[in-house]
Formats: structure tokens, sequence, C-alpha cells
């Protein structure tokens, strides 16, 4: 069974700060903001992307969500920023986050289990104009990672876009959505082994803090 994991407080080194997408504010229906990008769960074989997860500062009373990185698209009024096809009622419906959930392989997928049930029957996504659900299973996304993030012709042929900046503006830079997130993922496969030490350090700590505390 693949095991996943969070990059929790683990920092890139100073010169790929620019491709770390996290802090990036995301963005629903009717262009409500819905919170900011805090981390990612993922495959700790391939450092493959499984789930964004979404700090909503407070609007949501689990305090995060999270959604599968296919959802993810690049703002066309916000640059550097993200936009998804849901709404805060909507998000409302998922299962409690909890970061604990990733810490043993039962507890990930009792919780993987009953947010995919609720993709099943209730915000599941389809692609306009298809009949394909762009909410991917899990042995997609495993063996898939979480793919580039789609351009707006990509996603929307035909539909015509009033943007701030178009998209080919937005994505040359080093900075733009699509490229910093293909950036990061590429970061995170190349030092996923230096990341799972962070992390496994880092939970040591708490650990040892725990027992101080409850010593």
């Amino acid at each position: 069974m693949p095991r996943y994991s969070t990059l929790g407080d683990y920092r890139f080194a100073t010169a790929d700060d620019a491709a770390d997408i996290r802090g990036s504010k995301v963005y629903g229906l009717n262009d409500e903001k819905l919170g900011e990008i805090d981390d990612v769960i993922f495959d700790e074989a391939t450092g493959g992307i499984i789930y964004v997860v979404i700090d909503t500062g407070g609007w949501l009373s689990s305090k995060k969500f999270l959604i599968p990185p296919q959802t993810l698209r690049t703002s066309l009024t916000h640059e550097n920023d993200f936009r998804i096809d849901l709404g805060k009622s909507q998000i409302e419906t998922f299962p409690p986050y909890d970061s604990k959930a990733v810490s043993t392989e039962a507890q990930w997928a009792d919780y993987d289990r009953r947010y995919r049930s609720n993709w099943s029957t209730g915000p599941v996504m389809h692609r306009e104009g298809t009949d394909r659900n762009v909410t991917p299973t899990t042995q997609q996304q495993v063996h898939a990672g979480s793919g580039a993030i789609p351009s707006a012709a990509e996603e929307d042929p035909g539909t015509p876009v009033t943007p701030v900046r178009t998209e080919a503006e937005m994505d040359i830079s080093a900075a733009g959505p699509s490229l910093r997130w293909t950036t990061f993922e590429d970061k995170l496969r190349q030092r996923r082994e230096e990341v799972l030490e962070s992390s496994i350090n880092h939970a040591k700590r708490a650990g040892a803090g725990d027992r101080r505390r409850a010593g």
C-alpha cells in the first residue's frame, strides 16, 4: 500500500523559493477567495502530489480542506494564483481534514474513503463539454502524479474569456502558475528523501515535546 506524507515545515533552498507554491491564493466560484495553499500530500515512493491542502483562514470549521491537484486551474484574474470550480457550500460537505490523518495507513485509508465517497455523491466535477470526471482515482494519482496545471485553452476550448492578463502573459515568467507548479513538483521529486527525513525528525521532536508536557 502506498504511503503518504506532507511537506510540513520543510522549506526548499533559497534558490528554489520562487518555485514554492505554498502561500498562493485559491479562488472558487464567482471569484470568491477560498484560502491559500498550505501544504501538499505526496506519495513517499515517487514524490507525486496526491492532494493539495488549502488553509481557509478560518471560514471553514475544520480550518483546512483537500483538493485533488488536477482540479486546480490557473486564475485568469489573479496573477500567480489558482482557482477551482467549487464554492464554500460544496467544500463544507467534505469530511473535516485533520493533518494527523496521514500519520498511519489505517487513518489515511479511512479518511480517503470518506473523502472520495463525498465526491461520488456530492461535488463531482466534470470537464465542460465532455463526459470526463476531473476528479481522479487514487490509482490514477499514484501512477500519474499530479500532472501539469491546464491552461485556459486546454480546459475551455472555444470559450471566450476576458482576463485581466492573458494566460500566455501570465505563464511566460518563472513565476507563472503553471510553470511554478511544474517546477515545484519536480523539486519535490528531486528532494523527496530530504523532505521525508525532515518530516521524520519533525515528528520525533513533536513527540518528544508531547511526552515532556505529559510528564
